[in-house]
């Protein structure tokens, strides 16, 4: 029963939320992108059936894709860090007369039950269907199905428990390292290929509805749980209370921002926030390991020479954290946006100070994209286009959205900590931001080679950098059309 009161209050508090009827657009839009992953899935599902048929007619391609389950659950991994805790959801329930341990125990069922741990059926049931049901029937397809289904509720506790540790302190992270490490030592070790073996037994263990298969994979889910549930039943007053750190070693001063005036103080304060507080902090840290992912995708060249995912990662290692970044513009500022409207071009200042920092910063995944141009993965021209593109209508597309965004966003929260949900105006012009550069790249090498379409998206992003200051104050006057709307909601959904 208390499973069940728990799950009609959460959809009684998205429905009586302020902003649920404001949000509808970008529930709609969450459908759509759902329902787009799950055909991609289901795309890739059929056609690696028959690609596996056709490279490995010595192998069955339900053992070649079972070599490499552990792929899968890496990349699982990964997107579940995008997902929220159960230790971040049971706040409110601490008040009620309710012992906090049962309360737990729902969150988990829940996390375990979640719907994403069926989203990889898309990929996965398809490709049964082809190429199990030849030797196994429906039988063998269901069985392996439930065993994906398992495999995804183990990493899911898995990914929770890392989650949990790096909200503590974020060098718990490194406890990836010796796991992942030695997964990949026994499976590159000379002449052993002991994990794609197991793998690949186990994935035929489901198919066969091999007790010892499930009984195995229940086993790890039920230890994983089990820990997940001791360890965040201990650190449930960390996560909720506040504490006010006395014991800081270093203050940085960024004195050399004083030369710049105004602008020079807003690039401070925003530096200030973004390494003192916890939602802007771990979303930057996130954000570089996302980009040393992309970098590493591009250095060891897994999509193939000419490939369009190269385009998309090469794109995405400079627009993903300004897109991340820019897209919550003025939402943190909610916090104190009684006084920045105090001096006249306030908003005016600190926009250019958002936006030459997010310049500055694309130095970084400049650097670490040479790797890939060293080795001869990625051209320099490319990465320059993309580079500039970001820095000019990239960054200036994001930056409208200081005219729209009217919600708070709490500084003292995790990345994965409870948000307002997006508007219409930041879905449509985020998802523009990600994809026209990709379009307008591809029209331009159907137009010229690749080298001239670089150097044309390398003039249109200097185009707009140095023009930026008259679209910035095209954008403060425009808010500040609306200032006192803006405020309004800004106050009230701190």
């Amino acid at each position: 029963m208390l499973f069940f009161d728990i799950r009609k209050l959460q959809k009684l508090d998205a429905k009586r939320s302020p902003m649920f009827e404001k949000n509808r657009f970008a529930k709609l839009l969450t459908y759509f992108m759902v329902a787009f992953w799950a055909a991609y899935l289901i795309f890739f599902g059929v056609v690696l059936s028959f690609a596996f048929m056709e490279g490995c007619p010595n192998m069955e391609p339900y053992h070649v894709l079972n070599q490499g389950l552990i792929i899968f659950l890496i990349l699982d991994f990964l997107i579940r860090f995008l997902f929220p805790t159960p230790i971040q959801a049971i706040k409110p329930f601490m008040l009620l007369p309710v012992p906090k341990r049962k309360v737990m125990s729902v969150f988990l069922i829940q996390s375990g039950l979640s719907g994403f741990n069926f989203f990889w059926l898309f990929f996965f049931v398809p490709f049964g269907l082809i190429t199990i049901t030849r030797f196994y029937g429906l039988t063998g397809v269901l069985g392996y199905s439930i065993g994906i289904w398992l495999l995804m509720v183990f990493n899911s506790y898995w990914s929770m428990l890392i989650k949990v540790l790096v909200r503590q302190k974020f060098l718990y992270i490194l406890l990836i390292i010796p796991v992942y490490g030695a997964l990949t030592l026994i499976e590159f070790l000379p002449e052993t290929g002991w994990l794609s073996t197991f793998t690949m037994n186990l994935g035929e263990g489901f198919i066969l509805w091999n007790p010892a298969a499930f009984i195995g994979i229940l086993i790890a889910i039920l230890i994983m749980g089990y820990i997940n549930y001791q360890i965040q039943l201990r650190l449930i007053y960390n996560e909720l209370s506040r504490k006010d750190d006395l014991n800081i070693s270093h203050i940085s001063s960024y004195s050399f921002f004083d030369r710049y005036g105004n602008v020079g103080e807003y690039m401070r304060l925003e530096l200030k926030m973004m390494f003192r507080n916890k939602t802007p902090k771990s979303q930057f840290w996130m954000l570089l390991v996302c980009v040393c992912m992309f970098v590493a995708f591009l250095s060891f060249d897994i999509y193939g020479e000419g490939s369009f995912m190269n385009d998309f990662m090469c794109l995405y290692c400079y627009i993903v954290f300004g897109i991340m970044t820019l897209s919550q513009v003025m939402a943190i500022e909610g916090n104190y946006i009684n006084g920045l409207m105090v001096r006249r071009e306030t908003i005016f200042n600190m926009l250019r100070a958002k936006y030459y920092l997010q310049c500055i910063f694309l130095v970084l995944p400049f650097v670490l994209c040479l790797i890939p141009v060293f080795l001869g993965k990625l051209p320099l021209l490319m990465s320059l286009g993309y580079l500039f593109f970001a820095m000019g209508p990239v960054f200036a597309c994001m930056l409208q959205l200081a005219v729209y965004n009217d919600k708070t966003m709490p500084l003292n929260v995790g990345l994965m900590g409870k948000r307002q949900n997006n508007n219409k105006y930041q879905s449509m012009i985020t998802i523009a931001a990600m994809f026209i550069p990709l379009v307008i790249n591809r029209i331009l090498t159907g137009i010229f080679d690749q080298e001239t379409a670089s150097i044309v998206m390398i003039v249109m992003g200097l185009a707009v950098f140095f023009t930026h200051r008259f679209w910035i104050y095209n954008i403060y006057q425009r808010f500040m059309k609306r200032r006192y709307q803006n405020m309004e909601n800004f106050r009230n959904t701190r």
